[in-house]
């Protein structure tokens, strides 16, 4: 099956934003003026066609992100609609590492929002170009060039806006061009899927000159081309500045920015278009780096360009369980070809796999292909052990791609199932749900045996434990929320382990013997664990170190606090000793392990919490109220700034004092306030605080 279009005409972009910006209402109009929908589904009816999960479909919010192709100007647009929610920011993380453009979408009232923040900073660290869409501009309190300026101050970013809103909130009726100078408008009576073109209207034409001037002149700051022309006073033809701004936004030097109202049919026929003419084809990206499989710390860097005469090589970016076709692996396409049916190799395990159908997916619906191509993203059925951030590539060709990071969760929750015919079936379906979600983790305490889920806050494992029953069938009780505290260490201290033991009966006796000692100091915030051999090379054999390291890091797993994971600690080997015949690895490992627990226990252990921030965006007559809420959950005031008419209070909160705060802030306020959380960082517990949590423990 030949090519559908070619690489040069391909666009694979993501749509991301804060919650409720509008980003599925985007999508919809998107697929509807496309041709794939032959209606439009609204996010507020559960009909909204990315939102294609019972959960999604009931809180009005993406969950999880889903993917779909269209094609526009003869471009085919391979769409990923990512959750704005920042408990789901691992779907955005995964997303944009195999994207080459994206959307930002902005609320026309609130501008530059927390996680709107959050996903530019992920955008940046894949070097992703995008265009900005000023959503909502018919709503009360909508202002273009307010948005505008929180893009350039809190986003750090140089905004170029190519578009001038006729009209705001009630008076919002259509756009100016500028760089065509045309004003558009669009058909109501065709849902928005008929516009015209018109003459800029005479009150404009001076807004309209003078920002046209300063898109030149942004331009001419960064590209020479435009810059000749603009210091000559020469007109800069139409085509030359098109290029000009792909230019510049596939350097990363500038984000044009649109604006328009998706839930009222304005604006999305010009996002299309700016699509096409301004962001990335995989031709455009450069060649994916990856390493020789099993040489992943000193090798060679191997380069695949984007063509489908290179080695097939392909990144597993998402696990997605279906209740058909089992698993499905959602793949992004780097270089190369394949067919269904076709043998490949897992790269990060080493073993080979068979695809048995490739499928193009639109949301939970697919259309199965043949084969697919360097720039494809589509979903690969049949993969036995693959899961996120493996690499699939061809067999005579291995390379493994960098793999992608996850976020360490922060809550967790107990759960047992409601009766014991329950408890395999428990165990497995969380096992299904953790190999699609990498930032979901399954454990049990050590301490009481019971099986904890950890994830990144409470709507996330709500989501969780509602999928189980719903979906997997499966009975559960859940318990309070518990936070995931950690351990660290204060100052530094010695360690020290003698172990000599007599194994076996009279008949077969065996000694143990192993001397360690260890110093352990407070390691550089984020450092982890941190292990140092200090020995000369000759004092033990490498081995005995390899085991001494691995019982440093089994201590790590449980302070002495409350049996929280130590973190930011290093760990210094500074003598061992070992009997010619009676050391073994196993005599090691425990002596590490023993010398590690002493020094951690004389190190002053202190417990650390996670810290979350947090915005509350109230009217006025509540910020006080508000204020003083958060003051008694331990929380700093990090700022207030206006918000249109509102007040957006800042603040950093432990995430302790934080369960059950939507209720709290509903009747603090009428209703009429909304915050959003999001984790921020770890900080000491105070000691009056840390005693009552190691007494609980």
């Amino acid at each position: 099956m030949p090519r559908s279009a070619q690489l040069s005409e391909t666009r694979n972009i993501g749509i991301m934003a804060h919650i409720d910006a509008g980003k599925t209402t985007t999508t919809e109009r998107i697929l509807f003026y496309t041709g794939v929908n032959y209606k439009i589904g609204e996010v507020h009816d559960g009909a909204a066609t990315m939102d294609w999960m019972q959960q999604e479909q009931e809180r009005g919010i993406t969950i999880t992100s889903a993917a779909t192709t269209c094609s526009w100007q003869g471009h085919r647009i391979n769409i990923i609609d990512t959750p704005g929610h920042v408990d789901f920011t691992i779907e955005v993380e995964r997303s944009l590492r195999v994207l080459d453009g994206a959307i930002a979408v902005f609320c026309g009232v609130g501008g530059v929002e927390p996680q709107s923040e959050t996903v530019w900073r992920q955008a940046d660290k894949y070097r992703v170009p995008r265009v900005a869409f000023v959503n909502k501009m018919d709503r009360m309190g909508a202002n273009f060039e307010n948005v505008i300026s929180m893009i350039e101050t809190r986003l750090g970013a140089r905004p170029l806006p190519l578009q001038l809103p006729i009209g705001a909130a009630d008076t919002f009726s259509g756009i100016v061009d500028l760089v065509e100078r045309k004003a558009l408008y669009w058909d109501e009576s065709s849902q928005g899927a008929v516009y015209r073109k018109e003459e800029v209207p005479a009150e404009l034409v001076d807004d309209v000159e003078l920002a046209r001037d300063q898109l030149l002149e942004r331009l001419a700051d960064v590209d020479d081309a435009v810059m000749a022309k603009y210091l000559d006073e020469q007109e800069v033809p139409v085509e030359e500045l098109r290029a000009a701004i792909r230019r510049c936004t596939l350097k990363l030097d500038l984000v044009p920015v649109l604006c328009g109202s998706a839930f009222k049919n304005k604006g999305v026929q010009p996002l299309l278009d700016a699509v096409v003419a301004y962001l990335p084809s995989p031709a455009d990206v450069p060649p994916v780096e990856g390493v020789r499989a099993g040489d992943e710390k000193d090798a060679k860097i191997l380069r695949r360009k984007p063509s489908d005469d290179e080695p097939f090589a392909a990144l597993v970016f998402k696990i997605q369980s279906d209740r058909h076709a089992g698993s499905l692996a959602y793949l992004r396409v780097y270089s190369g070809t394949a067919k269904a049916g076709e043998g490949l190799l897992d790269s990060s395990t080493g073993k080979k796999e068979r695809v048995g159908r490739f499928l193009q997916m639109h949301a939970n619906k697919r259309q199965e292909i043949d084969q697919v191509y360097a720039g494809d993203i589509v979903a690969a059925v049949g993969l036995k052990q693959v899961v996120t951030g493996h690499t699939l590539c061809a067999v005579n060709a291995p390379i493994v791609l960098e793999a992608l990071d996850f976020p360490e969760p922060v809550i967790s929750i107990a759960i047992e199932p409601k009766t014991t015919a329950d408890m395999d079936k428990l165990v497995a379906s969380l096992d299904r749900l953790a190999v699609e979600d990498p930032s979901f983790k399954v454990s049990t305490d050590t301490e009481t045996g019971q099986l904890l889920i950890s994830g990144m806050g409470e709507l996330h494992l709500e989501i969780i434990v509602d999928r189980l029953m719903r979906e997997f069938n499966v009975g559960a009780n859940v318990g309070r929320p518990q936070v995931a505290y950690k351990e660290t260490i204060s100052a530094a201290a010695a360690g020290f382990c003698e172990y000599a033991k007599q194994t076996g009966n009279a008949l077969s006796r065996s000694n143990e013997f192993a001397v360690v000692r260890l110093e352990v100091e407070p390691g550089e915030t984020g450092s982890g664990f941190v292990f140092e051999n200090a020995l000369r090379p000759e004092a033990i054999p490498g081995l005995f170190v390899a085991s001494i390291q691995k019982g440093c890091r089994e201590a790590v797993q449980s302070g002495h606090l409350g049996g929280y994971p130590v973190v930011d600690v290093k760990i210094r080997l500074v003598e061992a000793v070992a009997h010619e015949t009676d050391s073994s690895e196993r005599s090691f490992l425990i002596a590490g392990s023993m010398a590690a627990n002493d020094a951690l226990g004389k190190a002053r252990p202190v417990l650390l919490e996670p810290m979350m921030s947090v915005e509350v965006v109230t009217p006025e007559e509540f910020r006080g109220a508000v204020q003083g809420d958060l003051n008694s959950r331990r929380g700093q005031i990090k700022g207030i700034e206006m918000r249109g008419i509102l007040q957006a209070v800042q603040a950093e909160v432990p995430l302790s004092e934080m369960f059950g705060y939507v209720s709290n802030v509903r009747s603090m306020t009428q209703g009429r306030a909304s915050y959003t959380m999001q984790f921020s960082h770890y900080a000491r517990v105070p000691d009056t605080v840390a005693r009552g949590i190691v007494a609980s423990y």
